[in-house]
């Protein structure tokens, strides 16, 4: 028995060096391949998942921002709702009432008809029901940013936590109509076009997008080694997130190569 216990750490010692070390090599061999600066590493971000069009991003100056109009609300919306939802619920798993449910769907709905539209558009004969816009893609983008908040924050708890809270953590429309104001005034910081404030929010999109991807491949390695549910605190679960950082960042990596690959450039698309 104490021979096993010993083989046990013994592994346990092994996996956790194997993860600092990819980690590091993954992080560092990004770093350096990437364009130099803050924002030259959150516009690699921006480039492995958005188009980057620039007529359809904001600027800051004459620089457009990392993530397109569209993205730029999606993820910002998707980490407000996700911070949001871990100050007022801690280690809730509850899925929200159908009062909540329903504005929500016609969130996602109504980002799906603005994408279908703005697709369109880049046919000239193309029908198109409006003329689109990017505040319009930006709103659209923060109200699909909120739903995805709203479905992964609970499904992170629930393969995380060893004791856990079945309430929602959105329990009554008053807590989900603070965050849809909270988030309408985010975007309303994008609006005021203040390049000081477009740089942070710019830089804090695409930290968006690494901590909703690290949170979705955290969930995914502690079920394939099956310590899902395992965890008391969030110090305990380090390694796994680094393990869910490390593969973000591989996912990136691998984009960012196929698309400077073929295009040639870190530029975005101009139309």
């Amino acid at each position: 028995m104490q021979t096993d216990k010993v083989q046990f750490r013994v592994q346990s010692q092994y996996w956790k060096a194997l993860v600092i070390l990819a980690f590091l090599i993954i992080s560092i061999a990004w770093l350096l391949n990437t364009p130099p600066g803050f924002l030259g590493k959150a516009d690699a971000v921006g480039y492995a998942v958005c188009h980057r069009i620039d007529l359809r991003s904001f600027h800051i100056g004459d620089r457009q921002m990392s993530l397109c109009s569209r993205c730029s609300g999606m993820y910002l919306g998707a980490l407000l709702g996700l911070i949001y939802q871990g100050v007022i619920g801690r280690r809730r798993t509850g899925i929200p009432s159908w009062k909540i449910l329903v504005p929500v769907s016609i969130f996602a709905l109504l980002f799906i008809v603005d994408g279908v539209n703005s697709f369109l558009s880049l046919f000239p004969a193309a029908p198109s029901l409006y003329e689109p816009n990017n505040t319009l893609r930006l709103f659209t983008g923060a109200g699909m940013g909120l739903a995805i908040a709203i479905a992964l924050y609970p499904a992170f708890n629930s393969t995380v936590w060893r004791l856990i809270d079945p309430r929602p953590a959105l329990l009554n429309m008053r807590s989900f109509l603070v965050l849809v104001l909270l988030a309408a005034a985010l975007n309303g910081l994008i609006l005021l076009n203040i390049p000081f404030v477009l740089y942070i929010l710019s830089l804090v999109s695409a930290a968006g997008v690494l901590v909703l991807l690290t949170l979705v491949y955290t969930m995914i390695i502690m079920m394939v080694f099956k310590v899902e549910n395992g965890y008391n605190q969030a110090r305990q679960m380090g390694y796994a997130l680094i393990g869910g950082l490390t593969v973000a960042l591989i996912q990136i990596g691998l984009l960012d190569f196929l698309r400077f690959l073929f295009t040639g450039t870190w530029e975005g698309f101009h139309l």
